[in-house]
């Protein structure tokens, strides 16, 4: 039997405003809290999926604070082209835009990013071959 991959772990400075940001732009749902030790540990997953991946948030952690040349990233597809525009503008706003929305070619598509409260890097994407909107991608390569 292959292993699955059933959450990523992200040690975090301020896991409210984590737990925050992940509900209000990725639309995730808090399944589990939790203290653990001195600090706290949340789950949270796309309602309906808390069984198949979650994202684990720690608290504690000393931040990540990406350098703009590392593209590491927590991607998230959403099923529009218009959704990665209204987070981009959403995220201008709230001063944590990284990336303008911007389409690349197969299998990038459209996409955009933003900083978490942590520094992580989160992209927003339509058009992927995976996710929602991948049937549309498919269609508009011909695969």
């Amino acid at each position: 039997m292959a292993p699955a991959l059933t959450h990523l772990a992200l040690h975090v400075r301020d896991i409210e405003a984590c737990i925050t940001f992940y509900q209000d732009y990725c639309d995730l749902t808090l399944v589990h809290e939790r203290a653990a030790g001195t600090g706290r540990v949340a789950w949270l997953a796309v309602a309906g999926e808390e069984l198949r991946f979650v994202l684990v948030l720690l608290s504690g952690g000393r931040g990540r604070d990406q350098d703009e040349g590392d593209f590491g990233h927590l991607g998230f597809a959403v099923d529009a082209a218009e959704n990665v525009d209204a987070l981009a503008a959403r995220a201008e706003s709230d001063g944590r835009l990284l990336w303008a929305a911007r389409q690349e070619p197969f299998p990038v598509g459209y996409y955009c990013g933003v900083r978490d409260p942590d520094g992580n890097f989160v992209e927003f994407s339509y058009g992927q071959p995976l996710g929602p909107g991948a049937e549309a991608y498919d269609e508009a390569e011909g695969a």
